[in-house]
């Protein structure tokens, strides 16, 4: 089966947390972002997916999973599917539940990062909003941003079976999205990490051993990961970076 990711073309966003998923895996996906038709058809045809009213179950948004008849939506939801269907989660309910924990936990994260230049919503301009989001930004840099990491420092310390993952003894989802975290942050906030990063040591060395992942590593370096830029999830306003 070839998984169809459907997302928004031109920027990571909350895809790039399925795509990172789908090529450790090692699985044929289509990304629909990457129509060869161009970008207008990409979102025409992610359009008519989510308004088609013939679905049982509507999504809210995209990301968007199709594996065969199912259409799943929700990062977290469908990185639990994936990890079921593709040895990227325990087998065990008690450590299923955990990794999709974690994620949600990551998910909220996301959502402060993302507030961090749009505290207002998605519905106005960052210029509209920058008082608000250089207020939000400190608070975030000075609170949020030290709470999520020394978190996802001590489950990397208090993992007992005393590997260097999130969850056992073997590479499950959340570590990739970790990854993917510590990556946008970097673009984004590239001087606010300089000065931190040395307090998360083992956060930091989960985030370099993704990047030696054969297939982490070819992804990465291929035309199939979109750059960060400042229409995305992780945006690099240099007043942000305090």
């Amino acid at each position: 089966m070839t998984y169809e990711l459907y997302y928004w073309p031109g920027i990571q966003g909350r895809g790039e947390f399925i795509r990172l998923a789908l090529e450790e895996a090692g699985v044929p996906y289509r990304d629909i972002a990457k129509d060869p038709a161009g970008e207008a058809q990409a979102v025409s045809k992610l359009q008519a997916v989510l308004g088609d009213a013939k679905t049982p179950h509507p999504s809210f948004a995209v990301p968007l999973l199709k594996a065969g008849d199912l259409f799943i939506s929700q990062t977290a939801n469908i990185l639990m599917y994936l990890g079921a269907h593709h040895g990227l989660a325990p087998a065990d309910e008690a450590g299923r539940i955990w990794t999709n924990q974690l994620q949600l936990t990551i998910a909220d994260w996301v959502v402060e990062i993302h507030d961090t230049h749009h505290p207002l919503g998605p519905m106005e301009y960052y210029q509209d909003q920058k008082q608000e989001a250089h207020k939000r930004a400190a608070s975030f840099l000075k609170y949020r941003l030290p709470k999520y990491m020394g978190y996802f420092e001590t489950v990397l310390k208090q993992n007992p079976s005393g590997e260097q993952f999130l969850v056992g003894s073997a590479l499950t989802y959340p570590d990739l999205s970790l990854f993917q975290i510590i990556e946008g942050l970097r673009y984004a906030l590239p001087r606010n990490q300089s000065r931190i990063e040395t307090k998360y040591p083992k956060v930091i060395d989960l985030h370099d051993r993704m990047l030696k992942r054969p297939r982490i590593a070819a992804y990465l370096a291929s035309s199939r990961r979109i750059p960060f830029n400042e229409d995305g999830l992780f945006r690099h306003y240099p007043e942000l970076d305090m």
